[in-house]
């Protein structure tokens, strides 16, 4: 059996200014930083404990993972959390393919595949200005809709189709063999996550509501089966 947590990023800075953030890379507001701390210290005093951890390339992201995994330093024991970067850049002198040292250090694997979904022409914008401008019904189809598209955007279908094969690929394998595994990524990559392992409908998931900073802990088993779910808020 292993543990798989998934968690949404603390409050940005643009969370808390109400905007449209998607792929804009804001960091965490000081709240978020606190919401990161007390998601750190909740899986301590339940006993968890990380060996990888697996981020969108978004900062907001990285820091949630890094604060989470380094403010209780007992739910990745005496190991250094290291980011693992795969980029084709001569510059890095082949450091961008070091390999982690699994004793001594807890590998974190950056991918765009986790990143939030892409708001096009909404990003930046103030949510409650945007329903003024273009009514509360289309704005509420945008965001919650399964597969419209937001202008020059995706829809979550589209983050859907690719989170949930890097989930199956990359990080299930992790499962299957025992690891246990933290997730810090972004409300509509995880919400394409939460339905697979939940089996919700396409009209069930735009309803999903992820708080930030609150883990989402499953159990799971030798063939990728969930054998239990706990939300720690």
């Amino acid at each position: 059996m292993a543990t798989l947590i998934l968690l949404r990023h603390g409050q940005s800075l643009w969370n808390a200014a109400n905007k449209f953030t998607g792929w804009v890379d804001v960091p965490l507001s000081e709240r978020g930083r606190a919401e990161a701390t007390i998601a750190s210290c909740k899986l301590k005093e339940k006993g968890y404990y990380i060996d990888v951890c697996f981020t969108s390339t978004l900062f907001r992201a990285m820091e949630t993972a890094v604060v989470c995994l380094t403010e209780c330093g007992e739910i990745c024991g005496d190991k250094t959390p290291i980011f693992q970067h795969d980029l084709a850049d001569e510059d890095w002198h082949g450091w961008n393919k070091y390999e982690s040292k699994f004793d001594e250090e807890l590998p974190i694997f950056p991918s765009p595949a986790l990143g939030e979904r892409y708001y096009g022409k909404l990003q930046g914008l103030n949510k409650v200005q945007t329903a003024e401008n273009y009514g509360e019904a289309q704005v509420t189809q945008w965001r919650r809709s399964f597969s419209v598209r937001p202008p020059g955007g995706e829809s979550l279908e589209d983050t859907m189709n690719r989170a949930l094969p890097y989930f199956k690929n990359r990080i299930l394998p992790h499962l299957k063999h025992g690891d246990n595994v933290l997730v810090a990524a972004h409300g509509n990559s995880l919400r394409s996550i939460i339905m697979h392992l939940d089996n919700l409908s396409s009209e069930e998931v735009p309803l999903l509501e992820l708080q930030t900073g609150v883990p989402n802990v499953y159990e799971i088993d030798v063939s990728g089966e969930v054998l239990s779910k706990t939300i720690l808020n």
